[in-house]
């Protein structure tokens, strides 16, 4: 039996914070006790302990596969270097989101996804990873090749959950066709003409594509038992369409409209921790900390920046008046663990997995110390 002691700990608990120690025992959290006068263990030296944060959507991965238009990493080195700034921002258990369905001006192809989950799936195997990797597929189902992409990964384990977007201009996160046009023609450099035949072609096609593929995938994935997701919502029917679709997560509403329906539904509402480290929403959508107000949000994705999840706890217990640390850091880790269907972690309790993380304050900038996954130091 391998037993450590992490004394003199502020550990954060599901309803409040214990002064105390916290023993670990064959990498399950043993019990949480009062701070002993033994020196052994692991001193805390009065830090936050905090549970391992889960992480249900980030597109991170791909900035180290692909990080200029023209180049491409090898995918196992990839790998590694998003691993180590994930668990780094004290995530210890990630899915990393990788995209099928491709438009035609995609730099990446759904060849690529593969190849980056084979990856994943060796480095697992290997011991080579310090976070523990599951796979969410993004499928934007207003592409041709959407189930093409999807069947790819076919009866592959990894695969736990599933977001079925649609990115046409016009709807959902793009509502705005202003934000729409500083958006895209920023990043291409359109004229206005091109851009405005852009827009009708993508439109043209989530009339053809969209219904089909939203219904090949929500069958396909209650078949295989996989979590599905809604991407994007901004109206009551867009809720009504994930509902009859079996979706029981709600990722980045786009109004308080949608995210106000999704509850009621009963789904879950996710939004970006970027957000809430912003201030608001860089499309001009609803705020995250307004929904947060609202008792709207149940989970917080780093989406593209890891470190914004903890950033993100820290900044909404110091400005809620409703939400403490125990509630916001929930959001990180026991919300999205019970929305993954992994009741083995995201909470400090007897039984849990040792899962932890040692943050230190520095002038209001959080700092992770270390880093345990099962009760193997990774950081």
């Amino acid at each position: 039996m391998i037993e450590t002691v992490f004394r003199n700990a502020r550990i954060v608990l599901a309803d409040t914070v214990h002064d105390g120690d916290l023993v670990v025992r064959d990498g399950t959290i043993a019990e949480v006790g009062d701070r002993g006068s033994s020196d052994d263990g692991v001193d805390m030296e009065g830090d936050w302990l905090l549970p391992g944060l889960v992480e249900l959507h980030t597109d991170h991965l791909e900035s180290h596969y692909a990080p200029r238009p023209q180049v491409r990493w090898n995918a196992a080195v990839a790998v590694q270097a998003h691993d180590a700034q994930i668990a780094a921002s004290g995530i210890t258990t990630v899915f990393d989101a990788l995209r099928v369905g491709m438009d035609e001006d995609a730099r990446l192809r759904s060849e690529d996804m593969r190849q980056l989950a084979d990856a994943i799936e060796a480095g697992k195997s290997r011991g080579r990873l310090r976070a523990d990797h599951l796979i969410h597929l993004r499928c934007e189902v207003s592409a041709a090749d959407v189930m093409d992409g999807f069947a790819l990964f076919a009866d592959d384990p990894q695969v736990r959950l599933v977001s079925m977007m649609d990115h046409t201009p016009g709807q959902r996160q793009f509502t705005s066709m202003d934000a729409y046009r500083i958006y895209y023609q920023g990043k291409t450099g359109m004229s206005d003409d091109e851009f405005m035949a852009f827009v009708r072609q993508r439109q043209e096609h989530a009339g053809r594509w969209s219904p089909g593929n939203r219904k090949a995938l929500s069958e396909a994935c209650r078949a295989r038992g996989i979590i599905l997701a809604s991407h994007d919502d901004a109206t009551e029917a867009h809720v009504e369409e994930a509902v009859e679709h079996g979706v029981g997560l709600a990722e980045f509403p786009t109004t308080m409209e949608a995210a106000r329906a999704s509850r009621e539904a009963g789904l879950k509402v996710l939004m970006g921790a970027p957000n809430i480290v912003r201030g608001g929403s860089h499309s001009g959508n609803v705020a995250a900390g307004d929904l947060a107000d609202a008792g709207l949000l149940d989970v917080l994705s780093s989406d593209y920046i890891p470190f914004s999840l903890l950033q993100s706890i820290f900044m909404i217990a110091d400005r809620s008046g409703s939400i403490d640390l125990p509630a916001a850091v929930a959001l990180v880790s026991a919300n999205p663990a019970a929305a993954a269907g992994l009741d083995d972690r995201g909470e400090i309790a007897p039984g849990k997995r040792a899962d932890l993380v040692q943050v230190h304050i520095d002038d209001g900038v959080p700092v992770v110390r270390s880093v345990w996954r099962q009760g193997r130091r990774v950081v």
